[in-house]
């Protein structure tokens, strides 16, 4: 247990170091949650990255946000400079780093506080245990949001059953309206591309699926993702290749992202953010895993029966929970595996409601 009682104090002050990725932030929520419930008077504040502090910037459980600009040559030390500024302004009585790199080590260390809590030193990479004071016991691979809530256990803090709370905003739940009424058809949410073109499926394949969504399962394609030049090229390679006719959501706003999700009947993606925003807002969601393990970066607890696991060598293959990446993996998940998992989709979680 960690030397610190965070109910034995009125306001507990709390700093969590997770800067990136979207998924990544996605998990931090139910532990934020958690905190939130289990220690009366808690301040949380989060060091987060700019494109993750849009999607949870307004989330009720987080009291402040500092947010890190990370740049490019002598302007990315000044930012570590105005961060470590941030963090000297406050007096923390804990800080959990749950990111395991050196540049979140360095954040952690710039910190005051008198118990920093991060990964045992098996799990913590570029030296990271090196800038904290207290460490969760080593323990067996896991999935990300239950490596996450290890740090709640060491707490003793509940965290059962995970919350993740994504707030739509009234003015996003307008907007939201007023694009899906104009479309008659159940929508269909796909994302083509990720930030690592290995976690991608080829166009071709996804071209014929896009077909099938729109004439065999009656739904209206929306393909939604982010503004990179990966996820364009993606987008325009599909959409050279198919019959479908697809709307093209692609864009820099991932507030629209998200409500645009949150008001889909069934998304389509790779292991990247939008599939763990799907997840948190229940929107049902097919998950394409080939190079990534899914019982490490699956959707958790729910939709697990919608996975399409490329990531196994062979039809029943019991591989371990390891962050092992399997490059051709992707190349294994045939549009007869998707679809069988549409149908599924379609069956389990949205005729009922939808169809």
């Amino acid at each position: 247990m960690s030397e610190i009682d965070l109910r034995a104090k009125p306001e507990p002050r709390v700093a969590i170091i997770m800067l990136s990725a979207i998924g990544d932030a996605v998990h931090v929520l139910p532990v934020a949650n958690a905190l939130r419930r289990g220690v009366p008077g808690v301040r949380l504040t989060w060091v987060i990255q700019p494109v993750p502090h849009r999607l949870v910037h307004n989330h009720p459980a987080i009291d402040e946000f500092i947010v890190f600009e990370r740049r490019r040559g002598l302007k990315g030390i000044g930012a570590f400079v105005e961060t470590r500024r941030e963090l000297r302004r406050r007096e923390f009585d804990l800080v959990i780093g749950l990111q395991v790199y050196f540049k979140a080590g360095l954040l952690t260390w710039f910190a005051s506080a008198p118990v920093k809590l991060g990964f045992d030193r098996r799990r913590a990479r570029d030296l990271n245990w090196l800038f904290t004071t207290h460490r969760i016991p080593p323990h067996p691979n896991q999935h990300v949001q239950d490596q996450y809530f290890e740090f709640l256990d060491y707490l003793d803090v509940p965290h059962d059953p995970p919350e993740w709370g994504i707030v739509i905003t009234a003015e996003e739940r307008e907007a939201q309206r007023r694009f899906f009424e104009s479309i008659e058809r159940p929508v269909c949410a796909v994302v083509l591309g990720s930030s690592k073109p290995r976690k991608d499926w080829p166009a071709e394949r996804y071209a014929r699926l896009l077909e099938i969504i729109e004439s065999d399962f009656g739904f209206t394609v929306v393909i939604v993702g982010g503004p990179s030049a990966g996820e364009r090229q993606a987008a325009e390679a599909v959409l050279g290749a198919t019959r479908a006719a697809p709307l093209n959501e692609l864009g820099d706003d991932l507030r629209r992202l998200t409500y645009l999700i949150d008001g889909s009947d069934l998304l389509v993606s790779p292991d990247t953010g939008p599939l763990h925003i799907a997840r948190a807002l229940e929107t049902p969601v097919v998950g394409l895993y080939g190079f990534t393990n899914p019982k490490r970066t699956g959707p958790y607890r729910k939709y697990e029966d919608l996975v399409v696991d490329g990531y196994a060598r062979h039809a029943g293959e019991d591989y371990p929970i390891n962050m092992e990446y399997r490059p051709d993996g992707m190349s294994r998940i045939t549009v007869e595996m998707v679809v069988e998992k549409l149908e599924r989709a379609v069956s389990t979680y949205v005729q009922g409601a939808h169809l």
